[in-house]
């Protein structure tokens, strides 16, 4: 395998991709691919608007490392479509819910408040938190009630996070009424400070004819959520618009159920600084393509065209996630980059070196963990997709660990199509990938929490969790999640 080809398929797992990468096969003949207008219903939403800033979660807190703050969880409805309202689920009643903007080092304290029909929990995606408050489904918060999480953000945590319900197979549902917003953890000595930042949160929507959100088919519990009309910061085909030549830092999150991202801007390349937890060792780039997997999040600079009054197109390409296309997803536009009338700027500069990624050293214990499935795949229909052969069971324990070992963790898919797995309680880096014999090492050191694994290939991690209790293992393509491709990790004192 060459080079150019492994960091073709390293690129979710380690965050990047190089310019040429394939990553499309054919789709099935009638069958419908996201962005399609018979995917998405009809229901055509607003677009064109300026791109949102997001709301900041207020810090009720008065003393200096300390952050306090409310959500709720509630029903809320929105105009989406001209003359309808949608019936959605929403943190604060925001489209995405507020971001968390904390500091390493801060104490965090958040109230949760559950207005919703049924269980929810709120997971702290990626970050290493005590496992009673990782909001797993393990420990639901009730309808009616509240649940407080608090934990502190120890230094090294800088990086863009995300939270978002776990809830006992209803995490799809959960997520594709509304419920997802970011968590940033900023550094006290951040390299890229000097950088305008611009935090893009991805979404999908998929909405029936009376522009509501449409319930779950046996096809998105198969190959993962179809049809969704892909969303930035809750708007459809944002305007983002910059001053020619300026350079920014985007912090992008793929917070959907199953698209992958395959990012390409018109005219422009990018630079990748960071992925899952934080950034690199030193710059990445310039790329033509960074691809994004479901719960991934990627850190770019992004220097824009000198030419006063262009358009560019922010994309993600055509991409196929299974071997019989029915999980493909054709390319679909995203924000438009439109430069002002101003005169140009001058670029700014990225530092060479942005800050150490330590090895975890040598490994002390190793597992295989095999992806599975059952019968003919898409033909066996809902639940085909399993972990070792076994349906999660959260009363079973599936892996043992000991606290403070480090270990190298070989994940193998033998299904028929791609799986970004998530682990729990902390972030990893990639050792390797490859099929069969053959593996080629990672181009580059990273902290991820969710590592692609295409079908056919297997990815060797090493990690290291810090803290006991029970942690989960599973897909990150939530109904697949809910379906049951979770393990559960029990984490032992020493």
């Amino acid at each position: 395998m060459k080079r150019r080809e492994f960091l073709g398929m390293a690129v979710a797992g380690a965050g990047s991709i190089l310019p040429g990468c394939g990553g499309g096969g054919g789709g099935s003949a009638g069958m419908p691919m996201v962005g399609s207008p018979i995917a998405s219903g009809g229901a055509a939403l607003t677009q064109g608007l300026p791109l949102k800033s997001l709301a900041t979660l207020a810090n009720a807190a008065p003393e200096s490392g300390r952050f306090a703050a409310s959500l709720v969880a509630a029903p809320a409805g929105l105009s989406l479509l001209e003359g309808r309202t949608t019936s959605l689920w929403l943190y604060n009643g925001l489209l995405p819910g507020p971001v968390v903007d904390v500091r390493e080092g801060d104490r965090v304290r958040i109230a949760v408040e559950n207005r919703l029909p049924l269980d929810t929990t709120v997971h702290w995606h990626g970050l290493p938190v005590p496992a009673d408050q990782d909001g797993s489904p393990l420990d639901p918060v009730r309808p009616g009630s509240t649940r407080v999480y608090e934990f502190d953000l120890p230094s090294g945590t800088a990086g863009t996070y995300w939270y978002h319900p776990h809830a006992h197979q209803t995490t799809a549902q959960q997520v594709s009424m509304g419920l997802a917003a970011p968590f940033i953890v900023r550094a006290g000595d951040d390299p890229l400070a000097h950088l305008p930042e611009v935090t893009m949160l991805v979404t999908g929507i998929r909405l029936d004819a009376n522009g509501q959100v449409s319930p779950g088919t046996a096809m998105d519990f198969t190959v993962g959520r179809q049809g969704e009309q892909l969303l930035v910061n809750g708007g459809r085909l944002p305007v983002h618009s910059v001053r020619p030549g300026s350079t920014q830092r985007w912090r992008i999150l793929n917070a959907t159920s199953a698209r992958y991202l395959r990012l390409a801007l018109d005219g422009h390349a990018f630079t990748l600084v960071g992925t899952d937890g934080g950034l690199l060792g030193a710059p990445v780039g310039p790329l033509s393509e960074v691809l994004v997997a479901p719960a991934q999040r990627v850190e770019i600079v992004v220097t824009a065209s000198a030419t006063p009054g262009a358009r560019f197109t922010l994309r993600a390409q055509r991409h196929a996630i299974d071997t019989m296309g029915m999980g493909s997803y054709a390319a679909e536009d995203l924000l438009t980059l439109a430069t002002t009338a101003e005169s140009p700027v001058a670029p700014l500069v990225i530092p060479a070196a942005l800050r150490p990624v330590a090895s975890l050293g040598p490994a002390v214990a190793r597992k295989r963990v095999t992806l599975t499935q059952s019968g003919m795949g898409m033909m066996a229909g809902a639940g085909s997709f399993l972990i070792d052969g076994r349906p999660f069971d959260m009363n079973r324990v599936d892996y043992v660990s000991t606290v403070g070992d480090v270990e190298d963790w070989e994940i193998v898919n033998q299904t028929m199509m791609d799986h970004p797995i998530h682990i729990h309680g902390t972030q990893f880096q990639l050792l390797s990938r490859g099929s069969g014999s053959f593996a080629t090492p990672a181009p580059y050191a990273a902290w991820i929490d969710t590592v692609d694994v295409p079908s056919g290939t297997a990815a060797t991690i090493r990690m290291r969790q810090d803290m006991p209790g029970k942690r989960m293992v599973h897909c990150h393509i939530l109904e697949h999640e809910d379906e049951g491709m979770m393990a559960v990790l029990e984490v032992r004192p020493r």
